[in-house]
């Protein structure tokens, strides 16, 4: 929907000149609700710095002529050691999102995760995106009930993995949003009439598909604004380790746990049976001041050992962020800003294009660090900057 040219599209040589294609198209208040993060942003900033922590040692006289991308997600083969991370009201952003996001991961052989708050229902999502690796993100509700039927809907429609969020028992504060008078729909107001006049692809887009949260039907809301209000009044803050033991128990497939910082957390959720921990602060949109995953993976790592993966998620910018954390012991990162940025510039081709570029960094890095695959990088391709 009057997204970025082809040929702009082209031009963007970066997940960073992504994000400026979407700030282009999208109302500022729009923008800013994907941009933002809680508190001070500081740990938004401190995400991708800490990846500046670890420098890349290269080794030489070694044959990387034919490179080998390809990564094990919990038993599934993928040709990157990348997914795309549940990000929620994705079809705000571009007509249909979920669905553009979906069939790019799966077309580049990627993991697809569906939020709890998508815009399409998660079996549209199935129905539209049949060859791709698909994961359900989910949030325990204070209707279990409610979870439990969500959880069904997902195994009934074909999900493979089960992953859920534990890092959100309230919404973190998002001064931009705050600021921003952020609402769904949003609302024409004296203050954003011109931002949005010049935004006439995005309003194009939202009118022709009105934005809901496909996952949930309420006979008492009508309109997106109730829905939302509705919504947001089912996450429960008392869950506690026995609910989502329980969800491990009701689901037969492969479960994956998200939102782990601490390691003393990451071995109980492998004593409950999770099989992959997925280490993230949620983008810095929850608590600020906390630890960037990639520098909580180390502990993690060793704490956890062989009896799970891990997936790193937040902060990754670039294809030797993901070669990093595969060197302290993850088996690959998810994305959530980044595909969004290109999501927003021009659809799935912009999903596409931002797996592209973070494709390309990956291969020429491993040929530089004189690696053919990925098992070959190890911590002993990485040192700590002085």
């Amino acid at each position: 929907m009057w997204g970025a040219s082809a040929r702009s599209l082209a031009k963007a040589a970066s997940i960073a000149d992504l994000r400026v294609l979407a700030r282009r198209r999208l109302p500022k208040a729009v923008f800013d609700f994907i941009d933002g993060a809680a508190g001070d942003e500081t740990t938004l900033a401190d995400n991708q710095a800490a990846f500046g922590d670890w420098q890349l040692m290269p080794r030489v006289g070694v044959d990387v002529s034919r490179r080998d991308l390809g990564a094990d997600f919990l038993g599934r083969a993928a040709k990157l050691p990348l997914m795309l991370s549940p990000t929620g009201l994705t079809g705000f952003f571009w007509p249909h999102g979920e669905i553009a996001a979906a069939r790019a991961a799966g077309n580049r052989g990627i993991p697809f995760c569906l939020s709890t708050n998508s815009v399409a229902a998660l079996e549209q999502v199935a129905e539209a995106a049949p060859d791709t690796d698909l994961w359900f993100q989910l949030y325990v509700m204070r209707d279990r009930g409610l979870t439990d039927q969500l959880v069904a809907r997902a195994a009934a429609a074909g999900y493979r993995v089960l992953c859920i969020t534990v890092d959100l028992p309230l919404t973190g504060r998002r001064e931009r949003d705050v600021r921003n008078g952020f609402t769904m729909p949003l609302k024409p107001r004296l203050s954003n009439m011109l931002d949005l006049a010049r935004r006439p692809g995005w309003l194009l887009g939202v009118m022709r598909a009105p934005p809901t949260f496909g996952n949930f039907k309420t006979d008492n809301a009508s309109g997106f604004t109730n829905i939302a209000q509705h919504v947001s009044t089912l996450f429960d803050p008392s869950v506690t380790w026995d609910d989502i033991a329980r969800l491990r128990r009701l689901w037969k497939g492969p479960v994956a746990i998200k939102g782990i910082l601490h390691p003393d957390d990451a071995r109980m959720a492998v004593d409950i049976g999770a099989d992959a921990v997925i280490v993230s602060n949620h983008g810095g949109r929850q608590l600020d001041h906390v630890p960037a995953p990639i520098t909580a993976l180390p502990d993690i790592a060793e704490a956890v050992g062989e009896r799970a993966q891990l997936i790193v998620d937040s902060g990754v910018r670039r294809g030797t962020d993901i070669l990093t954390a595969r060197a302290l012991g993850a088996v690959g990162c998810s994305i959530g800003r980044p595909f969004l940025w290109g999501l927003a510039s021009a659809g799935e081709a912009g999903v596409d294009h931002a797996i592209k570029l973070l494709a390309a960094e990956i291969d020429i890095a491993m040929a530089l660090l004189g690696t053919a695959s990925l098992d070959a990088i190890t911590a002993d391709h990485l040192r700590r900057r002085r």
